[in-house]
């Protein structure tokens, strides 16, 4: 006959698999992930398959985990190009759009990272060729006293969309980039 906690370990089998359909955050979805193996580990124990149980402790929780790490971490990321010398510019409008940049792209669980390129022609051809989902560079000015504009270029229509509504910065124009998938045949 079988007790009652092992009803109880097993209800928290489709608990755990509901929570993680439901999960927004996919870092919070990897723990739920993991306490979803470690539950049916659990559960494959009481039952005595002991050997289904170490095998889905080890390739189940901790092995797939760490691989959804890897992949989470590395697709998740808003890779953004700008030119050298505006990290070391000392005027506060670039770091308050990389600040404000950061704040938007955070509430959608992604990292910005910023690419250095030497100059303009870089830059644009790092957008082109699909180094970078963005480029941010200081428009010219006309006038000296003209206020300070950087235009930023995006290629890839949901940041667009997401940039679109959420980043509201005046010294930043946006602009969507379409980018040809055709390669080069040699």
């Amino acid at each position: 006959m079988i007790d009652n906690y092992v009803y109880v370990i097993v209800a928290l089998l489709p608990l755990a698999a509901l929570m993680l359909l439901f999960q927004v955050n996919p870092y919070h979805a990897l723990v739920i992930r993991a306490i979803l193996g470690a539950v049916a580990a659990l559960v494959y124990a009481v039952l005595g398959a002991s050997d289904v149980a170490l095998t889905e402790a080890l390739v189940g929780t901790m092995l797939v985990v760490t691989l959804y790490v890897i992949a989470v971490r590395s697709s998740l990321v808003m890779r953004l190009g700008i030119l050298k010398d505006l990290t070391i510019e000392k005027e506060s409008y670039f770091a308050e759009i990389i600040t404000n940049l950061r704040k938007v792209v955070n509430k959608y669980h992604l990292r910005l990272e910023l690419v250095e390129y030497p100059n303009s022609q870089a830059l644009e051809k790092a957008l082109m060729t699909k180094e970078v989902h963005a480029t941010c560079n200081k428009r010219q000015q006309v006038k000296p006293d003209d206020e300070q504009i950087y235009d930023t270029a995006i290629r890839v229509r949901r940041l667009f969309e997401i940039l679109q509504t959420e980043l509201t910065f005046p010294e930043t124009t946006l602009t969507y980039v379409t980018v040809s998938n055709v390669e080069d045949k040699h």
